[in-house]
């Protein structure tokens, strides 16, 4: 198997059978569940019938642009991180043959029109942080921190995810409807 690194733009040459190990360690490390049937035609139909029921987020004429027409489950990657013990991965998944890509990023761009979150603490890639590093006035007795966040989504809990864009969409005056669409 002939991966890439995770950094240092290199790749890696190790057994099949010891990546395989490897993404099987990180998925059963990480709480995934498994199961026998594949849930991607159920889903899909679920994600058909929620686009047509939707009134007012997705004009009527453009329906059909929100649908994968050939969906199928997301595959993982993974990126060898050499940089670390035991040599562990980094996963990439690629969603975009999932049933419900096309529409998550019609109402992520529709979420950020109507409630966009301040960009206080957000930064968009390296070059950004390092604008607003230069930005920042620092004084002789500061010290910079850089955290190494493990697994940053392995766990969004949906409810609590529903709360904060319920509350975030009536800050921002959104209507009910709206509100309920999304």
């Amino acid at each position: 198997m002939i991966p890439r690194a995770d950094k240092g733009n290199s790749i890696v040459i190790l057994p099949t059978q010891q990546y395989e190990s490897k993404i099987q360690n990180f998925l059963h490390g990480n709480n995934f569940i498994t199961t026998t049937k594949d849930p991607t035609n159920t889903f899909q139909t679920e994600i058909k019938n929620r686009i047509k029921q939707s009134k007012t987020l997705i004009p009527s004429d453009s329906k059909w642009k929100y649908i994968n027409l050939n969906p199928s489950a997301p595959s993982i990657k993974g990126l060898i991180k050499l940089h670390k013990l035991g040599m562990p991965i980094r996963p990439v998944v690629n969603w975009l043959k999932a049933p419900a890509y096309k529409l998550s990023r019609l109402f992520t761009q529709k979420i950020n029109n109507i409630a966009p979150l301040p960009n206080t603490f957000n930064v968009k890639n390296t070059k950004d942080l390092l604008q607003k590093l230069q930005d920042t006035p620092m004084a002789p007795h500061f010290t910079l921190a850089s955290l190494d966040i493990t697994n940053l989504y392995s766990n969004i809990l949906v409810l609590e995810t529903k709360t904060i864009l319920k509350d975030t969409l009536e800050y921002h005056q959104t209507d009910p409807q709206t509100q309920k669409n999304l």
